[in-house]
């Protein structure tokens, strides 16, 4: 039986539960369609993913290199893997996405033991960072050979390149490399009004997971291998780990879309903007407490726990912490001021009712 393509969703309807909600930005579809058509190397030798390198050096420099992936998982797993031996472990904040939100993907599929510490706003720091930097001799413990930051942070934060800088002396000095999980990297330059580089290569990162759905494209991100002689057997790990695409063309040129002009900054510009229309917004509601400070698309807020419920009836949002009542609103590129001006009014009502 013959069926017909049908839209099943209403193209109008937006929420504030993640920025993976949202659709392809026009210019990704485009540069898909560009890409479409005629036969190119598998496996990435196209000609995409050649060019996607160039693109690459004028935003992290001449040495680095680019591996593109299926997703942030796979990038932050592959990443891991390279940067470690087998008895490595890794130390990332208790709040970081390796640790919560990846099914224990480093640990089952990476073999990696993860050392978390916890920090009041999803930022590490060298003094924190020491809590679990010892014991590199003694074999009854996993050997500390990563520090993996966030940036942004799972809180919504941005670290400042100098923040940065001093983590990767740090960890550095210990003998450790520094990965730089990078979903909202783009979030995190627009912030700052600075290049990646400034605090990517430039503060002595080793290896970026470089994202691309979270801010517009299709699917697809990319490990960026920043410092070469801190990796090995990339291209191996990466096919070991299944995140291998035959046709990589199609994800290299959703990223060189993003990258080869200034789609990234525009795209991350406007999700922080409305953000800070929704902060603003909500500030001015009564018995509601915004919980960090809004550096990048998202919002983190207290409120009546039977109020969230109720306004989730009308908009989809997450609870952060579902006993205290925290939630997470995030915007993304295609949020609109209308958008966040209609959920600012429900909560209004919500909380009035």
């Amino acid at each position: 039986m013959r069926t017909d393509a049908r839209r099943h969703h209403d193209p109008l309807v937006r929420g504030f539960a993640s920025d993976n909600y949202a659709g392809a930005h026009p210019e990704i579809l485009a540069a898909l369609a560009l890409a479409n058509g005629g036969h190119q190397v598998a496996y990435g030798e196209d000609d995409y993913t050649g060019h996607l390198q160039r693109v690459m050096h004028s935003h992290f420099g001449p040495t680095a290199e680019a591996f593109p992936v299926f997703n942030g998982t796979g990038a932050n797993v592959v990443a891991l893997q390279a940067l470690t031996d087998r008895w490595g472990a890794v130390i990332c904040a208790d709040s970081a996405h390796v640790h919560v939100d990846e099914g224990g993907a480093p640990e089952r599929v990476g073999g990696l033991k993860l050392l978390t510490v916890p920090t009041p706003d999803g930022k590490l720091t060298p003094e924190l960072i020491d809590r679990e930097a010892y014991g590199w001799d003694d074999e009854h413990r996993a050997m500390p050979q990563i520090v993996s930051i966030t940036q942004n942070t799972e809180l919504g934060t941005v670290y400042t390149p100098d923040e940065i800088r001093a983590i990767c002396e740090h960890a550095h000095g210990h003998g450790m490399k520094v990965h730089l999980d990078g979903a909202r990297v783009a979030n995190a330059a627009a912030s700052l009004d600075v290049p990646m580089r400034a605090f990517t290569n430039a503060a002595g990162v080793d290896v970026l997971s470089f994202g691309g759905t979270k801010n517009g494209a299709l699917f697809g991100e990319a490990v960026v291998v920043l410092d070469p002689d801190a990796v090995r057997a990339m291209k191996h790990l990466r096919k070991l780990s299944m995140q291998l695409a035959s046709k990589m063309r199609f994800v290299s040129v959703q990223l060189e879309a993003l990258l080869a002009r200034d789609l990234w900054l525009r795209n991350a510009r406007h999700a922080n903007a409305m953000a800070q229309r929704l902060a603003e917004g909500v500030r001015a509601v009564d018995g509601v407490e915004i919980l960090h400070p809004v550096q990048a698309n998202a919002v983190f807020a207290r409120l009546p726990h039977a109020v969230g419920e109720r306004l989730q009836k009308r908009f989809r949002f997450y609870f952060w912490d579902e006993k205290a009542g925290d939630v997470r609103w995030m915007c993304a590129f295609d949020t609109t001021e209308d958008d966040v001006d209609a959920f600012v009014q429900a909560l209004k009502e919500e909380m009035a009712a």
